[in-house]
């Protein structure tokens, strides 16, 4: 069982890693936006290293690159950008580009994809990109080696302090949100099972869930005054915005609670 410093430890020197990978998908998928990406991540940073066992003898790095990009492949999933249209225009060009290309023996073209569906180019092209912008090409997405990415001493302590904030704002969260979060995040549990178990629909989890988040990042926003953070992301009440304040003040006390109690919300 590793001890509290130790899992500290796991974070800090990884915090980097969230970074990285939340450029390098918001590269591929420039609809996500890159500070929601970085919120989801450390969050799934955080529980990553609460649930490590390195008695496992699996390196943290890669266990918690499996868990970020799985953290963010839920939230492109819940954003739900394509509709059943593009969707299944996406599987079909995929399926036509994919027997082509076994059948010629080389990847095929645009064209050849084109012709062979009997649309134009700029619509395979179009299929395509929206296809490099799914959660499929997650898992397939190579991470360059991040180690020699080591922050200056000042943005250690600036990571160590949102990974704080962090921590007691999940703490501060509603009962139903933090259940949903450790249960997807912390127990990596499918969203269809949390939902049967909770006698919900799949997409009020996925709801719960992003807006757990959106909280978050709304916390992150508020204790570091941002004052080009956008408004708000929450869709909760100013009233329970407040109320969930007040709680992680309550949880961090000292220089956290300062913060949560004089600086003002700023709403939608």
């Amino acid at each position: 069982m590793q001890t509290r410093a130790e899992r500290n430890r796991l974070i800090e020197e990884n915090l980097p890693l969230v970074g990285y990978l939340a450029a390098e998908t918001h590269a591929r998928a420039t609809q996500v936006p890159r500070e929601e990406l970085a919120g989801v991540g450390a969050l799934a940073l955080v529980t990553a290293a609460d649930a490590f066992d390195p008695t496992l003898g699996v390196p943290f790095g890669a266990y918690a690159r499996r868990r970020i990009l799985g953290a963010f492949a839920d939230e492109m999933r819940a954003m739900d950008w394509a509709s059943r249209g593009i969707r299944k225009r996406i599987k079909e060009t995929v399926a036509v580009r994919d027997t082509l290309t076994a059948a010629l023996g080389r990847t095929a073209t645009v064209g050849e994809i084109a012709t062979a569906m009997g649309t134009s180019e700029t619509e395979v092209a179009e299929a395509l990109a929206d296809a490099a912008r799914t959660v499929t090409t997650l898992d397939d997405a190579g991470a360059p080696d991040v180690a020699a990415d080591i922050p200056l001493p000042e943005e250690s302590a600036l990571l160590a302090e949102r990974r704080e904030v962090l921590e007691y704002a999940v703490r501060a969260l509603p009962e139903r949100m933090r259940s949903i979060i450790e249960a997807v995040y912390v127990h990596e549990r499918p969203v269809k099972e949390v939902a049967e178990e909770l006698g919900v629909s799949h997409s009020a989890v996925s709801q719960q869930r992003s807006e757990a988040v959106r909280l978050l990042r709304d916390a992150l926003e508020r204790y570091f005054g941002d004052d080009d953070a956008p408004a708000t992301t929450s869709r909760v009440s100013a009233s329970a915005r407040e109320a969930f304040f007040g709680r992680i003040a309550e949880l961090g006390g000292g220089r956290i609670a300062r913060a949560f109690e004089q600086r003002p919300v700023v709403l939608a």
